[in-house]
């Protein structure tokens, strides 16, 4: 081959070169604050308005914390100590943490027993939240509830045992007659579990005070964010399985079931949830057989899970709306029947698209349960405005104490909000 060839031959190289780093611009936080902080000049000026009402806030608000006091008795003990500077009086919650948290009245001794129903709490919960979890679990997420009122409220074992019984009951029943239809199963089963309740009763009133391991603590006695956790945790738990019933019942051809479903669910989202409150607290007890002596816990909790609920059973109507008719035909050409269809193709979905509507509803009730104090519950708003701003020590201390109560309620309405992110993310299974 002659020298001229050769020239003309193109050289292909067997190796790619090693690539260049992109520019700063291009990645990293720069690109970041460009693309979502000045991505235009009018998104530029609300980013510089924003920061600069930050730093007022911050300049004005930190210092103030900052040169808090977290060791004094009283308000005035406080001043003292600050000679005329701004700044917090921490000290009231190092001194009445535990009235915060656990009431006025609760026994010091047994701060233990609500302090480990609460760790458990997450055991509990954790089968049920996160489904990769062994089976299994769920045994201890079903006896978790008549574990915790005991450790809670103390006195003899054999209350959380009838407890157990009647839902054991009331299951069974559920069982034989969900065949026909949910809602039937549903309530047949509420009311079997209400009948042993109410027999059970009668046979351990007379051993109340045996077999008793750990020391009675009346309701009366509970206050704190204890009893906000107790009230939100409870009633949001009986509120999505009786939302779901009547949400079924209001969709059924039943005309008597549909028609009560219809009243009731209509009628509470037109009452406000003080009212009902104030029902629980006068008129409720009245309800009752004579001397059964219903708990004020009990009607509340019985009140705001019914308000809770119809609230809820619109949401999921609203997620068995938006399914296509082809859904309910697939559970019949498949030859299943209402149950099963409801359980293993309808109700899945419904809820999947409900996640949004009713985790905003468990949030909302979580913060409602504050109004509690209005009917003399002492919840930690109740502590607050009541025993603790009551005495001379402490009378004129807001902001500490309400900016703590706001740090405990956003917390846990946070992680709620996180976690059902994650379960939408997670149930996210269509097709994009």
């Amino acid at each position: 081959m002659s020298d001229t060839q050769s020239h003309n031959v193109a050289f292909v190289r067997e190796t790619f070169l090693p690539e260049s780093a992109p520019p700063s611009t291009a990645t990293g936080p720069v690109k970041w604050i460009k693309d979502n902080l000045f991505a235009t000049w009018a998104n530029g000026l609300l980013t510089v308005a924003a920061l600069y009402l930050i730093f007022l806030v911050l300049s004005s608000t930190m210092p103030w914390i900052f040169a808090g006091i977290w060791n004094a008795e009283s308000l005035a003990a406080c001043r003292e100590v600050l000679d005329g500077v701004s700044g917090a009086c921490f000290a009231v919650l190092t001194e009445r943490w535990n009235q915060l948290l656990f009431g006025f009245t609760y026994p010091t001794d047994q701060y233990w027993r609500p302090t480990l129903a609460f760790v458990l709490l997450f055991v509990a919960m954790a089968p049920v939240l996160f489904f990769d979890l062994p089976r299994k679990l769920l045994i201890f997420t079903g006896l978790y509830p008549f574990l915790a009122f005991w450790l809670i409220w103390g006195g003899t074992i054999l209350a959380p045992l009838l407890a157990l019984a009647g839902v054991v009951v009331g299951y069974l029943v559920y069982d034989r007659l969900v065949k026909n239809s949910f809602a039937a199963g549903f309530f047949g089963g509420i009311v079997a579990a209400f009948v042993v309740w109410y027999i059970g009763g009668f046979l351990i009133s007379d051993t109340a005070n045996e077999n008793a391991m750990l020391q009675a603590v009346p309701s009366r006695d509970l206050g704190g964010f204890m009893l906000n956790m107790m009230l939100g945790i409870t009633c949001v738990s009986l509120s999505v399985p009786l939302g779901i019933a009547l949400a079924l019942g209001r969709q059924s051809n039943l005309p008597l079931i549909k028609g009560i479903c219809v009243v009731f669910i209509e009628f509470i989202r037109g009452v406000p949830l003080i009212t009902l409150l104030f029902v629980a607290n006068v008129m409720l007890a009245y309800f009752f057989p004579p001397g059964s002596g219903v708990d004020l816990f009990i009607r509340v909790v019985i009140m705001i899970t019914i308000f809770s609920a119809a609230y809820i059973a619109e949401v999921i109507r609203g997620g068995l709306a938006a399914l296509p008719k082809g859904q309910y035909e697939a559970g019949d050409s498949l030859g299943l029947d209402y149950a099963q269809s409801m359980r293993l193709i309808i109700l899945p979905q419904a809820l999947k698209i409900s996640i949004p509507g009713i985790v905003n509803i468990a949030v909302g009730l979580f913060k409602d349960t504050t109004l509690v104090s209005v009917i003399s519950m002492f919840d930690i708003v109740g502590m607050i405005r009541g025993p603790i701003l009551a005495s001379t020590d402490w009378n004129g201390v807001y902001w500490e104490l309400f900016m703590f109560a706001s740090v405990l309620f956003f917390v846990v309405c946070y992680g709620i909000s996180q976690y059902s992110q994650w379960l939408e993310r997670r149930l996210a299974t269509d097709h994009r």
